[in-house]
């Protein structure tokens, strides 16, 4: 499963610069890939001298040019008035090694359950270089990263999750289900551990250091700056890199170790940054996974969310067996926006059904609401044309951005509908 890369519907798909995930690696640093591929053990000791002024324009032009400023209150538009010039200054601070990070901007936006999800938004100049640090970083950590891991890496997607979720369920020999998500895991994340995870592979002690600083950068809210003892900031460029490397050594690797070591049935792993799901086909080895897995996390200075974790019966047998013991409908579970529900087509074979979680669906309609009654004023073939574009003022939701047709058919015994003002994800064929 690991060795394996995207769902088979997927094998198409390119690595694409991103947002979060960093630009494409270029081809100076193909040897590092090679290196990384070739060699599991290898630690490099030279990596700061790739993040030149180059790397640094181009993480410049991957930034999205209206996103809100950071402490330093310098724009996308302000910083290019004389780029060449400050991309030099940067460069030279931090080869000399006296560029220091500016704290994190705190900022909240809306969750789906109505609570506040708390951001740090970095200064322009930290943006830049986190983004041109984790593309280099990339050609390394692409390498060692398991295939069941979907979040935030180049040419990967929430739709590729799903994909490969839908075909190990619709193909494998899956009766149970672990529905697990971490309690506050950006924010628990130990530094000291981190640090060590990041030394298996990186010698270099000045990148090292300049990780290190992004972390004890502190956060700025209201006016009064608090110290960073532990987690990484969310909106940060180089948190979900950091958040994978430490989820690859804590979970990811545990969990592919586990399951040729201990499981006696199928198990299949889906990751998508830090909410995952688990299926077995045995119950004796889901229980004994999630006890396991308890007892992995605490030595992390992690814990499971107890109203987020369930374990619940669910595949193709499901509702069969559980009529026979005259209990209800398989129960359901939510990934990545969408409700998983078994389902049967019109013959009676099983299918599995995505619809858009209830959460989801009502946070859309009320932004949409919203929107249109900031809009009401303007023409309406202008208010036409926005809501024929199924897309929301700001960042769409990542279930339901609007994607590519697939290169292949999807199973006839996969269903899906439609959500929202956008098109839902589709399953079609895959491997885990």
């Amino acid at each position: 499963m690991e060795g394996r890369g995207l769902a088979k519907g997927n094998t198409a798909s390119k690595t694409r610069p991103g947002h979060r995930a960093g630009v494409s690696v270029p081809s100076a640093l193909d040897r590092v890939r090679r290196v990384a591929e070739q060699d599991k053990e290898a630690r490099f000791t030279a990596l700061l001298h790739h993040v030149d002024v180059d790397r640094l324009r181009a993480a410049y032009g991957a930034l999205n040019p209206r996103a809100v400023t950071g402490v330093d209150g310098v724009t996308w538009q302000a910083y290019g008035q004389d780029l060449e010039a400050n991309l030099r200054d940067l460069h030279g601070r931090v080869r000399r090694g006296s560029y220091r990070p500016r704290p994190s901007r705190r900022a909240y936006i809306p969750k789906a359950d109505g609570r506040l999800r708390p951001l740090g938004i970095a200064a322009l100049e930290d943006k830049i270089l986190q983004r041109a640090v984790v593309e280099v970083l990339n050609a390394i950590y692409e390498a060692d990263f398991l295939g069941f891991s979907y979040g935030f890496r180049p040419g990967r997607s929430p739709h590729h999750a799903l994909d490969a979720l839908a075909v190990g369920l619709w193909r494998g020999s899956v009766n149970w289900v672990l529905d697990a998500d971490l309690r506050g895991f950006f924010t628990s994340l130990d530094h000291r551990w981190l640090e060590r995870f990041l030394e298996h592979r990186i010698a270099d002690r000045r990148v090292l250091r300049l990780i290190r600083k992004w972390l004890k950068a502190g956060v700025i809210e209201d006016g009064i700056w608090s110290e960073s003892a532990e987690g990484a900031p969310q909106g940060a460029s180089a948190s979900p890199l950091l958040a994978n490397v430490y989820l690859h050594y804590v979970f990811d690797l545990w969990a592919a170790r586990w399951r040729r070591r201990h499981a006696h049935g199928h198990v299949i792993i889906v990751r998508f940054a830090d909410d995952y799901i688990v299926g077995f086909e045995h119950e004796e080895d889901a229980q004994r996974f999630l006890a396991d897995l308890r007892d992995r996390l605490a030595k992390f200075a992690l814990e499971l969310a107890p109203e987020k974790t369930r374990l619940l019966e669910f595949g193709r047998f499901a509702a069969e067996r559980r009529r026979a013991r005259g209990l209800g409908k398989p129960e359901t579970f939510q990934f990545l926006g969408f409700t998983h529900v078994c389902g049967k087509t019109r013959n009676g074979r099983f299918m599995l059904k995505r619809i858009t979680s209830k959460k989801r669906m009502r946070a859309k309609q009320r932004q949409v609401r919203d929107e249109l009654r900031r809009r009401r004023h303007q023409p309406i073939p202008e208010q036409g044309r926005w809501l024929g574009s199924g897309t929301s003022p700001t960042t769409p939701c990542p279930a339901t951005a609007p994607r590519s047709p697939p290169s292949e058919p999807r199973p006839p015994e996969t269903g899906m509908r439609r959500c929202g003002v956008a098109a839902s994800a589709r399953a079609w064929t895959g491997s885990v």
